[in-house]
């Protein structure tokens, strides 16, 4: 655990000073740009106290405001460059707790965190995201223990309807999940793995933030591919979890069980 703990040290000391570029911040009015720079700022913040520091120095905001939205962030993206950044379209009028409440930022931030893999394991980047999303709005206090459960098993049930039309093997599915509008199989089925990760290492003392703070510091790359992430968070936690769970679920076509009990533990 030695390699482990100093990692954590040096990132409790914050190395990195992330300095926040939102682009057209100015088409907005002058309250529509506080609210919307408060917003993105305490995002960060929240982010970064679950999941610790980016390891970049700048992370461009792409603001696409918009007249007309149903949500406060009908869609957002990453863009992977150098540095990666954040495409959000946003409801130029929603308020600060509007935007706080909405969980799109928080998704898109957590997957900055892992490397851009192949198509065929996008279930891990997307299961990431959508895991510690729910993770970093408990953490921070925007949602309670109680709606991060509800959140998550309503999520999984989301994946395991549309398992029973999507039933490829998942990193064959994961390479398709567009042309076949099946997100949700795939975002879920990651999360679950997640979770899983999860409960394992909380039987070791150790949480899944703690891995990935560490792996910022020792392994983050641009692109990687799967096999060499999934190595690496081993060689981090010093178990064989993610190995495992890995030769489980990449090729699993069902739903994997897991039940609300369980969630509560996290």
């Amino acid at each position: 655990m030695k390699l482990l703990w100093t990692l954590l040290f040096l990132y409790s000391l914050n190395i990195y000073a992330l300095e926040v570029d939102i682009h057209e911040l100015d088409s907005l009015s002058k309250n529509g740009q506080q609210v919307v720079s408060t917003w993105i700022d305490q995002s960060v913040k929240k982010t970064e106290n679950t999941l610790g520091p980016l390891k970049q120095t700048t992370l461009p905001i792409y603001l696409k405001p918009q007249y007309f939205a149903f949500e406060p962030v009908p869609w957002a993206t990453v863009k992977r460059s150098n540095p990666d950044g954040v495409e959000l379209h946003i409801d130029r009028y929603a308020s600060l707790n509007a935007f706080t409440k909405d969980w799109t930022l928080y998704h898109e931030l957590s997957h900055l965190y892992l490397p851009l893999f192949p198509y065929s394991a996008f279930w891990l980047s997307e299961g990431f995201a959508s895991y510690m999303q729910n993770v970093i709005m408990r953490d921070s206090g925007v949602i309670t223990q109680a709606q991060f459960v509800q959140r998550l098993d309503a999520g999984f049930n989301r994946g395991r309807l549309q398992s029973k039309t999507k039933s490829q093997p998942l990193s064959e599915l994961s390479a398709d999940m567009w042309n076949q509008g099946a997100q949700q199989r795939v975002y879920w089925t990651g999360a679950v793995f997640f979770v899983e990760a999860d409960l394992a290492l909380h039987q070791q003392g150790q949480t899944l933030a703690e891995i990935i703070k560490a792996y910022q510091l020792c392994c983050r790359t641009a692109r990687s591919s799967a096999k060499a992430f999934i190595k690496d968070l081993d060689k981090l936690s010093r178990s064989s979890i993610f190995t495992s769970l890995y030769a489980e679920y990449k090729n699993r076509t069902d739903f994997p069980n897991v039940t609300k009990k369980l969630i509560n533990t996290l």
